[in-house]
């Protein structure tokens, strides 16, 4: 069950890039979308408490950073149009075999 709770934590941790950047913009703050930061901010923090109980520190904590990594880069390219390049796709790869080998090699 802490994989599970690791994985929504780091679904989370999508939220508040996301809201950060659509809260400020141009026109000035959008205070639903700072909440709704404030939000994922907690539903992540909490969630990875949970895993962290049984999951190794380190280990939970590069997990989740790099599902929020990753999330945030596709959204980013998805939703915000940001570059789409080999380069960048390459490098999240390694992100993308950090975190399975780090799954793969837990003993949680």
């Amino acid at each position: 069950m802490a994989w599970v709770y690791l994985l929504a934590a780091g679904i989370f941790e999508w939220g508040w890039p996301v809201g950060l950047k659509l809260g400020w913009t141009d026109r000035g703050a959008h205070y639903g979308w700072i909440a709704f930061s404030i939000v994922s901010m907690a539903a992540s923090g909490g969630l990875l408490l949970a895993a962290q109980r049984t999951i190794p520190m380190g280990t939970a904590y590069a997990v989740w950073t790099g599902i929020g990594a990753v999330g945030t880069f596709v959204l980013g390219i998805l939703v915000f149009r940001e570059p789409a390049t080999f380069a960048r796709f390459f490098f999240v790869g390694l992100i993308v075999v950090g975190i399975l080998g780090l799954k793969i090699s837990s003993v949680a």
